[in-house]
């Protein structure tokens, strides 16, 4: 069972749509996944909730702190947990001994770099982190890469403690499709394949871990 932490303490950043994107993908590829959902929003456990009998299914849990792992079926194969906004290292401690990835949302605005570097610099105290045994990656989301901004901001997310892995498109295509309990992942035409492989890094990146 692979378990993997969405987590960030700037709101706004993606986390649910990062959350979804990925229970969605490995959901499309015969996998049993959950999503936990820690976000008192509930915005993951609703999209569960939401999706049709036409993809298949994700199991949505209401999640907190402590106790979730044992509310999976045994039979779970991914699980993705989708943290609250404002989540503070502390918080995050409470969960690294369950999960075997940690990603990190991450937006190109000065603002949200800053916000995110303390963050960042924050997690990378934890003992599993800081030993090395529990990985992180960066995800830079949102991204108008014709923009300086962007490409200034994924400049600056390269120097971050923890590597860069992948860099995602904004899109209003997420929004739509989550609001019908889907994903990219559950569509196959050539209208959102490009958005499909800006994902391929993390899913390899993640793939490595089992």
């Amino acid at each position: 069972m692979l378990k993997i932490l969405v987590a960030s303490s700037k709101g706004g950043c993606g986390k649910s749509t990062i959350a979804t994107s990925l229970a969605a993908h490995y959901a499309q590829s015969g996998k049993n996944t959950a999503i936990v959902d820690a976000d008192r929003q509930g915005s993951s456990f609703h999209w569960c909730q939401r999706r049709p009998d036409t993809v298949p299914g994700v199991l949505g849990i209401e999640g907190a702190r402590r106790g979730w792992v044992g509310r999976l079926p045994a039979d779970t194969e991914r699980v993705i947990v989708d943290t609250a906004a404002g989540i503070t290292a502390e918080e995050v401690e409470s969960y690294v001994e369950d999960v075997d990835a940690v990603v990190v949302p991450v937006l190109a605005s000065s603002f949200d770099l800053e916000a995110s570097q303390a963050f960042i610099r924050d997690i990378a105290r934890i003992g599993r982190i800081k030993r090395g045994t529990l990985p992180v990656a960066l995800v830079a989301n949102r991204l108008k890469p014709w923009t300086n901004n962007s490409q200034e901001g994924v400049e600056a997310m390269k120097q971050l403690r923890f590597p860069l892995v992948a860099q995602l498109r904004d899109s209003t295509g997420y929004v739509v499709l989550a609001a019908l309990g889907k994903s990219i992942f559950d569509y196959h035409s050539e209208n959102v394949n490009s958005h499909q492989q800006d994902w391929a890094p993390l899913l390899r990146w993640l793939k490595r871990l089992g």
